[in-house]
């Protein structure tokens, strides 16, 4: 497991044990909960860029508008 040492202000260090603690958790597992949510928001853009590289714009369009439809209606 790697060490990783960050600077932060300390208005926002204050913050992060506030919400730590809100959730019960130590600042340690929140940092490593919250660089899992980043690299999972990360990998999945880039999946998303990958296959839509090699799509078809017209169906994704399609895709999409599908998807409004059903969240508006």
């Amino acid at each position: 497991m790697g060490t990783l040492t960050v600077r932060l202000p300390d208005d926002k260090h204050d913050r992060l044990k506030s919400l730590a603690a809100h959730r019960k958790v130590s600042v340690n597992k929140l940092m490593e909960e919250l660089s899992t949510q980043a690299l999972a928001e990360f990998d999945s853009e880039v999946r998303f860029r990958a296959l839509a590289s090699v799509g078809n714009p017209e169906k994704g369009l399609d895709v999409l508008d599908k998807l409004d439809r059903h969240f508006k209606s």
